[in-house]
């Protein structure tokens, strides 16, 4: 399937792969700059029910199960053993940032709400604020067109227009006729 290599190319290849081990020694700034931004993309990684400050506050003593499913959603953990207990754990983890855990325990007597259990949680909007957190954002371009610009794009579409309104039509290029489908259903029921 593959044809061999010429010997003097096997060598010239050898040759070239020491060279940038060699070059490769002498790390500057520049050159682990360079690496850095070559660095493969890390995906962020979100686990479990997000729970905000809001919703905790939402929750009042004595509320049913369902309530408190209908505020919170439905629990990450809910052991066998402990039924009157709902656990609620959120994780995110980012490139470049510290992972970030919250946990929220829910605990019923009753199949009513007793009482609440857990980390300080993030209001929304300052969680949204902590998703935007740690990204490099840079100089956002002006993109405003002005009409001296656009001058030559404008000539060239009309070129390009003219050029395919003079090409003889062929079967290459004739225009589909529209295809229509009968009804579903007939009318005459």
């Amino acid at each position: 399937m593959f044809a061999p290599m010429p010997r003097g190319s096997k060598v010239a290849l050898i040759l070239a792969a020491c060279s940038v081990l060699a070059a490769c020694s002498g790390v500057t700034d520049s050159t682990k700059r360079f690496a850095s931004s070559m660095a493969p993309y890390k995906v962020e990684i979100v686990q479990g029910n997000f729970v905000s400050k809001e919703q905790v506050e939402a929750l009042k003593p004595g509320m049913g199960r369902q309530q408190v499913r209908d505020i919170l959603g439905t629990p990450l953990l809910q052991s066998v053993f402990h039924t009157d207990r709902w656990d609620y754990v959120f994780t995110l983890r980012r490139q470049g940032i510290e992972p970030q855990a919250r946990q929220l325990t829910v605990f019923f007597a009753n199949d009513r709400l007793v009482r609440v259990e857990g980390d300080p949680m993030p209001s929304e909007s300052e969680f949204v604020g902590l998703l935007g957190q740690g990204r490099k954002m840079g100089k956002v371009p002006e993109l405003q067109a002005s009409e001296d610009s656009l001058k030559p794009y404008a000539k060239a579409a009309a070129a390009d227009a003219a050029a395919e309104a003079a090409k003889p039509v062929t079967n290459d290029n004739a225009p589909r006729a529209a295809t229509s489908y009968p009804p579903l259903e007939s009318s005459a029921r």
